[in-house]
């Protein structure tokens, strides 16, 4: 038997476990009338997004047995491989567009009989990145050239890479990733300050020079402007949410899935979620991402080092701001972005680098019980 220090943190599991199982059974009702009109049976996407579940959790698994430092050394490698990888998925007959009917649909590597997205990957090794760089300046950290200037370089060229995917949604989780982590780790505020006006500049450049920017955004600003065309989804996933009530009108009774709502599998799973299970199931959901972002905080704080630390914070903010956006999204609380649901969206890619990084959150929780530390120098003693 697992001796009790050794063991991860069970809440952090339990919730991620049910997230992961609510997915699969959302994924199932919300694509029946999508997978019976394009391939003749209802299960179609169930049985990839079953297999693939039982892959990320497979690596969530040995991530989790992993010591988080043997990753420190491969930060650097890994941040090649994805410059590599973004560039690679922009060659003609390379990076494919993904099947749908939503516009801009990112472009993506497809191996063999699966779709790799190489964007969901990078969201991943930024904060592996960032954590490092930050861990190894830690002295440097005040001054913008040799302390900011680098790292800025490198992540920045993966966000202009990105960008011209296009998947301008990951783009935006990235940059609140990079400015959080920044700001945990005592970047100056002028310093931050310059780079969040330089990034609200590249914002607007980008609303104002991508045609389908432009839509989403005067979508959004102006919903009678485009109704039935770039409105059209928002419109829907809103009629959904109102048809839910409090209760929901019951798990697989969803009218808006029956192809009127465009691909309510993947981004605006949350949507039929709201239908079927009401606001009360919402609520529920949204309670369980909640406690994901408290375990991995609470993970971080305890951890044995600044990179351990700083790794925590990054995961975490990584997956609840990629779960925040999305539910802005479905309830036209933002423009439409593309970005999935962690662990209940249809999507292979965001579900195992989602599942690696919660792999590496309970390794922290491991890390902290087995050496019997109190978290970093100053911190209160953590008590699972």
């Amino acid at each position: 038997m697992m001796d009790e220090k050794d063991r991860p943190d069970r809440v952090l599991l339990v919730a991620t476990l049910l997230l992961v199982g609510v997915g699969i059974v959302m994924v199932y009702s919300s694509s029946v009338a999508v997978a019976e009109l394009r391939y003749q049976t209802s299960s179609f996407f169930l049985k990839r997004h079953v297999l693939r579940a039982l892959l990320g959790l497979l690596a969530m698994w040995v991530v989790m047995k992993t010591d988080y430092h043997r990753w420190q050394k491969l930060a650097g490698l890994g941040m090649l491989a994805s410059v590599f990888l973004l560039l690679l998925v922009l060659l003609p007959r390379v990076g494919l567009k993904g099947s749908g009917t939503s516009e801009n649909l990112s472009r993506r590597l497809h191996l063999v009989f699966v779709g790799f997205q190489p964007s969901e990957m990078v969201k991943l090794v930024v904060v592996f990145y960032i954590a490092k760089q930050m861990d190894r300046k830690n002295t440097q950290i005040g001054e913008f050239k040799k302390g900011l200037l680098p790292t800025i370089c490198v992540v920045g060229l993966s966000l202009i890479l990105i960008a011209f995917e296009p998947d301008l949604g990951t783009a935006l989780v990235v940059t609140m990733l990079v400015f959080t982590m920044f700001m945990v780790v005592g970047v100056r505020w002028i310093h931050m300050m310059g780079m969040g006006a330089f990034s609200a500049a590249a914002t607007a450049m980008m609303i104002r020079c991508v045609p389908y920017c432009r839509r989403r955004v005067l979508s959004f600003l102006h919903p009678d402007w485009d109704p039935n065309g770039a409105g059209y989804q928002i419109k829907q996933s809103l009629i959904s949410l109102g048809s839910g009530g409090i209760f929901g009108i019951g798990l697989g009774n969803s009218r808006q899935k029956l192809l009127f709502l465009p691909e309510p599998h993947t981004d605006f799973v949350f949507s039929i979620l709201g239908e079927e299970l009401g606001f009360l199931g919402a609520m529920a959901i949204l309670t369980l991402f909640l406690l994901v972002a408290w375990r991995g905080l609470r993970a971080a704080r305890c951890a044995p080092d600044r990179f351990g630390f700083l790794l925590g914070v990054g995961i975490t903010t990584m997956i609840f701001v990629n779960m925040a956006v999305n539910v802005a999204v479905v309830t036209r609380m933002c423009p439409t972005t593309g970005l999935t649901l962690p662990f209940i969206s249809y999507g292979g890619s965001s579900l195992l680098f989602n599942l690696i990084g919660v792999g590496i959150l309970l390794n922290l929780s491991r890390q902290q019980r087995s050496r019997g530390s109190v978290g970093r120098k100053g911190s209160r003693p953590c008590v699972y």
